[in-house]
């Protein structure tokens, strides 16, 4: 199944969505959701059985059968377990951190937390991220620093370029800054908690609301100075190579970089869903053709399925494992 888009206009949004496909209306976008089943953004399937369905009405019909047995917690919650979308930073996101599930479970009724990951699909030089606290950070230190306006001594930053990865867990303090494009894996929810807002005001011309105690009650402290974590090599043969890049309890999120001609084989043996997405070239997914950058999501019960490259192809692909 293929999705309508939709998309959302926040403040720190841009225009580059136009140079990946996106028809964008006037104004900034900020966010493209490409798979979703929120309460704030559901798509629609464009292809198949399911064609002007949404995907909330897609698993309604077909349960487990469309996100998988290793999901079967997420379908007692009545929830789509997991998000896909494309991020435009044309200004830097708020600081910012995302509750676990229970957490989010006590404090923001059926809410799922919000584990996630991003690869960058473009960056400007210089680009970076923020990404943990600086080494002595407490938070009390944390605290008083939002309270004097100086919160910058304890934010740690990282240089990201195109092609790099960054695993997201619940708790991580972070913001995407300005001049970066990336695709976005993530649990199901939109529950932020800022932190820093770079003082600046929303397009009512008002301070955005903060969440300071919330976001002090979920902050990772202990996740000091963190680096960028190197791909791992799954599998290579000739013309094909298959990279683990996150590994979490909600997912997991594999690169494959395959060459014209090369076809990867699988199984959707009712287990779990699968999300691919092709960051550059062009591929058959059984019968339906995907290009840069677009994404499909595999129902659980599907059966065998090939990915067969038309051209050299870099994908990503997503599933549930066995909890």
């Amino acid at each position: 199944m293929i999705f309508d888009p939709i998309l959302k206009d926040y403040i720190w949004g841009g225009r580059r969505l136009e140079q990946w496909g996106r028809p964008l209306p006037p104004g900034n976008i900020a966010e493209s959701w490409e798979i979703a089943a929120h309460e704030d953004g559901t798509t629609a399937v464009t292809n198949g059985r399911y064609a002007g369905k949404l995907l909330t009405e897609v698993q309604a019909e077909l349960g487990l059968d469309l996100i998988g047995t290793n999901c079967a917690w997420a379908q007692a919650r009545g929830k789509f377990p997991l998000l896909v979308k494309l991020l435009d930073a044309n200004r830097a996101l708020s600081v910012q951190v995302h509750p676990d599930d229970a957490y989010a479970l006590a404090h923001e009724g059926n809410e799922l937390g919000k584990t996630e990951m991003w690869v960058v699909l473009d960056a400007k030089p210089g680009a970076q991220v923020q990404l943990g606290v600086k080494a002595g950070t407490t938070p009390e230190l944390f605290r008083q620093g939002i309270e004097e306006g100086q919160l910058e001594p304890y934010l740690h930053y990282i240089p990201v370029k195109p092609g790099d990865h960054i695993c997201v867990p619940a708790g991580t303090l972070h913001a995407i800054m300005d001049g970066i494009l990336i695709a976005e894996i993530q649990q199901n929810s939109n529950t932020t908690y800022r932190v820093y807002d770079w003082n600046r005001v929303g397009a009512d011309g008002k301070v955005r609301p903060l969440h300071i105690d919330k976001a002090l009650d979920v902050i990772n402290f202990d996740q000091v100075e963190p680096s960028l974590c190197p791909a791992e090599l799954i599998e290579g043969v000739n013309g094909f190579s298959r990279s683990l890049l996150c590994r979490n309890r909600y997912f997991i999120t594999e690169r494959l970089e395959m060459a014209a001609g090369a076809v990867f084989k699988g199984n959707c043996d009712g287990r779990s869903l699968e999300i691919w997405g092709v960051l550059s070239g062009e591929v058959v997914v059984n019968d339906v053709g995907l290009t840069a950058v677009q994404f499909a999501l595999l129902p659980a019960a599907m059966g065998e399925f090939g990915v067969t490259a038309v051209q050299e192809t870099t994908l990503l692909r997503t599933y549930v494992e066995e909890s």
